[in-house]
């Protein structure tokens, strides 16, 4: 373990200071792009004003003979935008791929102040955080970076939930972590093919009635365990946590379900995969207006946090006032990107 002592010290000599708090930035949904496809490169100026995060993606889903295009696309891409209020994020290949080294040397050298987060696969323990950290704050100092670029840990073994507890507080440099449902499935040996979302065949039936009658069947959810040991994690160490990928994007309705469910329990965001997915995550990681409106009754009502006092016939006190607080925080972040919800929550 790292001593209280040395968390917060930098890791090379000439490297920035790790935050203390981590920047405050509205991630409701993290945009994949494949940087080695030329005319989706292109579009990137324009997307960066219609999602929260833009994340060049060089590992799954990039074959091995592009795999330098893409890391060369990234660069390009960087270089050529400004991404304005959007961060700007690379998955890179595993630690243990013949590519993860040249990803992190030559992105950090290239556009490392650019680079607000790095997005590391197959996260199994702290050890890959630390090495990780310590490479960055080489590079970090080498290349007289002045901020330091974050790490974001993909939960996709079954070592990896293991040991969220010790990812989660590895380092100060930890941005959040996602949940990472088909390696974890293959991990796990589960018997789904399915990226993200239910199955038809996990569920609970109902009593059997004396009458004989068909017992209902209620489907459930394959990831709740998961996610919500990663939102605990996450929360105890202040950093974030994302759903991951919904892979049916023909299916809105249950991409919407999913991450509907992942934000009641915590997650602050999730990945979008297709164009399609932008307005769902938008519209899921928003805070609804009313509640949003009430949760502003209740902050108003009981300016320092203590107290109690009765609204519409229910009683409010400091832990209802920690959860409406939470609720009005997040709309006056999306507020400041998103003018027209601004004046449906009234801030």
């Amino acid at each position: 373990m790292i001593v209280p002592s040395a968390y917060y010290r930098p890791l090379a000599l000439g490297a920035p200071a790790p935050f203390r708090e981590p920047p405050v930035r509205v991630e409701r949904m993290i945009h994949f792009v494949p940087p080695h496809v030329e005319k989706i490169r292109a579009r990137v100026g324009d997307l960066a004003k219609q999602v929260d995060v833009v994340l060049g993606n060089l590992e799954d889903a990039v074959p091995a003979d592009a795999k330098e295009a893409a890391r060369t696309g990234f660069i390009e891409m960087a270089k050529a935008n400004d991404f304005g209020a959007a961060g700007l994020w690379i998955r890179m290949n595993a630690l243990d791929s013949p590519w993860a080294l040249d990803d992190v040397i030559e992105i950090v050298g290239a556009v490392g102040s650019k680079l607000d987060v790095i997005m590391l696969p197959k996260v199994e323990g702290s050890w890959d955080i630390h090495y990780l950290d310590r490479l960055l704050a080489q590079l970090e100092a080498r290349h007289k970076i002045e901020r330091p670029i974050m790490i974001h840990a993909i939960l996709e073994t079954a070592q990896g939930v293991m040991n969220v507890e010790e990812i989660a507080a590895a380092s100060p440099r930890m941005h959040g972590m996602s949940l990472g449902p088909a390696d974890l499935a293959a991990s796990r040996r589960m018997k789904t093919t399915r990226v993200g979302g239910g199955h038809p065949g996990y569920g609970v039936l109902t009593d059997k009635g004396e009458d004989g009658a068909a017992r209902p069947f209620y489907q459930q959810d394959l990831w709740h365990y998961t996610i919500a040991k990663m939102v605990d994690a996450c929360a105890a160490n202040n950093i974030k946590p994302f759903y991951g990928p919904f892979g049916d994007f023909s299916d809105g309705e249950a991409c919407e379900s999913q991450f509907r469910n992942a934000f009641l329990m915590g997650c602050v965001g999730a990945w979008t995969l297709h164009p399609s997915q932008v307005d769902i995550a938008k519209r899921v990681f928003s805070p609804d207006v009313e509640e949003v409106k009430f949760a502003k009754r209740i902050v108003d009502a009981m300016p320092d946090g203590t107290g109690a006092v009765m609204l519409d016939g229910k009683m409010q006190d400091d832990a209802t006032w920690k959860q409406a607080k939470v609720i009005v925080d997040l709309a006056r972040q999306i507020a400041e990107r998103e003018p027209e919800l601004a004046a449906r929550y009234g801030l």
